[in-house]
C-alpha cells in the first residue's frame, strides 16, 4: 500500500506504478494521499491538463517528488532558524 511512511523510499518508476494502480483501483485513496502530501488540487488539475499526452502516474509522481523536496528545503530553513544558543532563547 502506498502511504506517507514509505512514499519517500520509492523511486520515480515505482511511485508512478503505485499511483497508476490507485487511479485504477482506489481513486479515493489516491485523493486522500495527495491531500495529506499537500498537493494543490488546482495545480494538479492544471498540470494533468497541460500534460494530457503523458502518463498520469508519471505526472503525479513528479509532483509528489517536487512537493517532498520543497518540504525538505523548508525543514532545513526552519531548522537553521531554530539553531539559537540556549542562553539567547527566551
Amino acid at each position: 500500500m502506498l502511504d506517507l511512511e514509505n512514499i519517500e523510499k520509492l523511486n520515480r518508476e515505482d511511485l508512478s506504478k503505485a499511483i497508476n494502480y490507485l487511479i485504477e483501483s482506489d481513486f479515493h485513496a489516491l485523493i486522500q494521499l495527495l491531500y495529506r502530501i499537500d498537493i494543490n488540487e488546482n495545480k494538479l488539475k492544471e498540470t494533468l491538463h497541460n500534460n494530457s499526452e503523458k502518463n498520469a502516474g508519471d505526472v503525479i509522481a513528479d509532483m509528489i517528488i517536487e512537493r517532498q523536496q520543497q518540504k525538505e528545503k523548508l525543514r532545513k530553513i526552519f531548522k537553521q532558524q531554530n539553531d539559537i544558543p540556549d542562553d539567547e532563547k527566551w
